[in-house]
């Protein structure tokens, strides 16, 4: 397979060895250093004067066209349809099309079917037509990848929406999931609650089996239109899959039979969760997907367009849109507001901005308003645990998360506040809440505590991307730092944190990220953790991980990985390199005590000499996961906030040492 330079097919380019990877031209160390202080100034400037006046900080977050597809596919079935917004998705849609007719999920990736039939069937609403000849490549390699039958799960449903495909052909999940309690498998609360927020409405829309007259016929992406879903065998009935695959049939066998006060009170008791978790602002988690299913399945119910319910939760998702100055129309999955500014925050602080500057106590103002302090659904889990943490996005008052928090709280101390008392308050309510959502393992996810019951992911309704939130060692790494700042590094509580990063550890010397790709970022974030928790830098842990980093540099000196490396070991730390990944890099090897060694100096240079005029980086590439592969994100932020952090620390070294704790 030939080895290519931008990652989008075949196996990683190879790199210089480990020996190799830590020599090669470099400036002189005084010429590192000074281009740093320029860069570091210049990324100053640009951050401040991308600050919004209320003191946050948000960049687009960049997914896929699914969204975009999504988005019109709702207004179709809702009858809500405009040209304005139905010409302008497909400008973006058509845009993001590769040479071969296909739709990848992320930057220089392969093309993804699912993502390919419904970008397609999103174009044929805006009027493209079948023998068009960018509509007819996309249909041709659909086809030859099993045609619709082969996409996922949710892609049938919103085909059956229209009769695209049939209801009966789909896997069954029954409304009443909502009575079933916390102790029973597979109750609502066994999944992540972005899968949760999905779930529950779906149930509603499974049970209903709604189906809206379809503009057009689509045989043209089925392998045989006259048998569309070809029969699939049965996995052994001693197997998990095997069991589930019989559950499902049970459960098509029970749609038939239910009694009907028992289905409409569990349609009724699920309306009433779904309305129940409706934000201030009418979105749902803050996340598109279940937006969109809330609002199908309340519709379903009854609920007309001008409810109040459903017009907020309608005028929410316009809130989604980004619109370009080509006039195409980009959905966001999310926004990222309280995330951008809290490391918006920690770069400006760390690259020497006053901690009084106007900026950072604009932000920290802002930080402290959107605490949250009233029970969400992670108190199922942990009823007695005062509430007291930070939400990814503007609104979302049910789902703060454990990363967040701690990253607000990491930022928070580095502001000279005129209320420190306020700040104080808002802090031990995030660090109380932080702790109290330790998972049994000793380690902590992202949204709940102790979310990883097997069963959801075997499902045959889950068959994309992670519907369960366990502990991972990025979130984990980020609430140890966090904990150690506050003087808490020999907390037992923090200790077993601990000891659970170092069992992690892959033998290469890596840790895998979940919520950035991926080991350059769960390595980025586990040794800086490690290192001000009290763990020195000569443990053999470090110098593993720092050994890898050094063995995956790229030969200009910055570090890149491509998506791939979720999937296949080859690709692990390997990609062209990025600002974000190298900064990760960097932010490990400052850390580890590395500052004067070639490959930070390396690393340093390449994030200066690839610096734009304005003071930005530029990053096509997508460094960010919501599913590890199947759902990944370009955070156009990170490109600006990470290097920045990387060239403050390099500049005036690292924000707190391990012997600066305040007391245990």
């Amino acid at each position: 397979m030939t080895a290519t330079t931008d990652g989008s097919t075949g196996a990683p380019r190879p790199r210089a060895a480990a020996a190799s990877a830590t020599t090669g031209t470099t400036p002189g160390a005084d010429a590192v250093l000074e281009a740093a202080r320029q860069a570091a100034g210049r990324g100053v400037e640009h951050l401040l004067a991308r600050q919004d006046a209320q003191g946050w900080w948000k960049g687009d977050l960049e997914t896929n066209v699914t969204m975009d597809a999504e988005d019109l596919l709702l207004r179709q079935f809702l009858g809500i349809q405009d040209e304005k917004t139905l010409h302008a998705a497909a400008l973006f849609i058509r845009g993001e099309q590769r040479d071969d007719g296909t739709w990848a999920t992320f930057y220089g990736g392969p093309g993804e079917l699912s993502t390919t039939v419904e970008a397609y069937v999103a174009l044929r609403l805006a009027g493209d037509r079948p023998e068009d000849a960018h509509m007819a490549r996309a249909a041709a390699w659909i086809r030859a990848k099993g045609g619709i039958a082969a996409s996922r799960v949710f892609t049938r449903i919103w085909l059956a929406l229209f009769g695209w495909w049939k209801w009966d052909d789909l896997p069954e999940l029954p409304p009443e999931l909502i009575f079933l309690p916390t102790w029973v498998p597979l109750n609502i609360y066994d999944f992540g609650c972005w899968a949760r927020q999905t779930i529950v409405p779906l149930t509603v829309v499974s049970a209903k089996r709604p189906v809206r007259p379809a503009p057009f016929a689509l045989d043209e992406l089925h392998t045989d239109a006259r048998h569309p879903n070809p029969a699939k065998p049965l996995a052994p009935v001693a197997s998990w899959d095997g069991a589930f695959q019989r559950l499902d049939k049970a459960l098509h066998v029970y749609h038939k039979v239910a009694p009907r006060k028992l289905r409409r009170a569990a349609m009724r008791s699920a309306a009433r969760w779904i309305v129940e978790r409706q934000e201030n602002d009418g979105c749902w988690g803050g996340i598109q997907p279940p937006a969109v299913y809330s609002v199908i399945a309340l519709h379903l119910l009854g609920y007309d367009l001008q409810h109040p319910v459903m017009r907020a939760g309608l005028e929410s998702l316009d809130r989604f849109a980004v619109w370009r100055a080509d006039g195409a129309r980009m959905i966001e999955a999310c926004q990222s507001p309280v995330w951008d500014t809290c490391l918006a925050a920690i770069a400006l602080a760390d690259a020497g901005v006053p901690g009084d500057h106007p900026a950072l106590v604009r932000a920290a103002d802002w930080m402290l308003e959107e605490e949250i302090t009233r029970p969400g659904d992670w108190a199922v889990r942990r009823p007695r645990l005062q509430p007291g943490g930070w939400a990814f996005e503007f609104h979302n008052d049910n789902y703060p998360d454990i990363d967040d928090t701690a990253e607000v709280i990491l930022a928070l101390r580095r502001v000279k506040h005129p209320q420190q008392e306020k700040v104080e308050a808002a802090i031990a309510r995030g660090v109380r809440w932080n702790l109290g959502m330790q998972s049994k393992n000793g380690a902590w996810g992202a949204f709940d505590a102790d979310n990883t019951s097997a069963f959801p992911n075997r499902l045959p309704f889950c068959d994309f991307g992670e519907v369960i939130d366990p502990p991972s060692a990025d979130v984990t790494a980020h609430v140890v730092e966090m904990l150690a700042y506050e003087g808490k590094a020999h907390d037992p509580r923090t200790r077993r944190g601990i000891e659970w990063l170092l069992a992690e550890q892959e033998a290469n010397g890596a840790w895998f990220g979940r919520w950035g790709v991926n080991y350059v970022y769960g390595t980025g974030s586990v040794v800086p953790a490690l290192v001000a928790a009290g763990i020195p830098a000569a443990h053999p842990a470090i110098r593993r991980a720092v050994g890898w980093l050094e063995s995956v540099q790229n030969d200009d000196g910055g570090w890149g990985e491509d998506l791939r490396s979720y999937g296949e070991t080859e690709w692990r730390g390997r990609g062209p390199s990025t600002a974000s990944q190298t900064a990760w890099a960097l932010l490990a090897l400052l850390a580890a005590g590395e500052r004067d060694e070639k490959a930070t100096e390396r690393g340093i240079a390449w994030l200066a000499e690839n610096q734009r005029e304005d003071g930005s980086w530029d990053e096509p590439y997508f460094t960010g996961t919501g599913f590890p592969w199947d759902f990944s994100i370009n955070y156009h932020l990170y490109r600006q906030v990470f290097p920045l952090t990387a060239l403050g620390r390099y500049v005036h070294g690292e924000p707190f040492s391990p012997n600066a704790a305040k007391g245990s």
